[in-house]
């Protein structure tokens, strides 16, 4: 069983930072691409940002500039570090990771999802 589980969402006034954390714990043999989505109401989940097993990265345009995807690997644990939040970045933000289970195949799972609402 493999869990990912996010924390350090939350109320921000615009122009502020927050950095979300997912945690991957289970019986896991290694982890290859890592990411962030989200999703506001009445939206479809998007892409935010990736980060590979080689620490390469992908942003979605909207957040180039202001958000930074980061990974520990030791820790199986994946960062991003947002600043510069506007209103329209608020969102149910998930992390995703495509995980090899101990014995198991290649899959990939998705976390609860942690709420970041940017309102003055």
């Amino acid at each position: 069983q493999v869990q990912l589980v996010e924390s350090g969402g939350g109320l921000v006034q615009p122009g502020g930072s927050l950095r979300l954390s997912c945690a991957a714990s289970g019986s896991i043999f290694s982890i290859n691409a890592m990411g962030w989505y989200r999703q506001a109401p009445g939206k479809q989940r998007e892409l935010v940002a990736t980060i590979t097993s080689g620490r390469s990265t992908n942003y979605a345009d909207s957040v180039k500039g202001r958000f930074t995807i980061s990974r520990d690997n030791a820790k199986n644990t994946v960062y991003l570090q947002m600043n510069s939040l506007k209103p329209e970045d608020t969102a149910v933000y998930y992390c995703n990771a495509d995980i090899w289970r101990v014995g198991g195949p290649l899959m990939g799972y998705w976390g609860q999802g942690t709420q970041v609402t940017v309102s003055s």
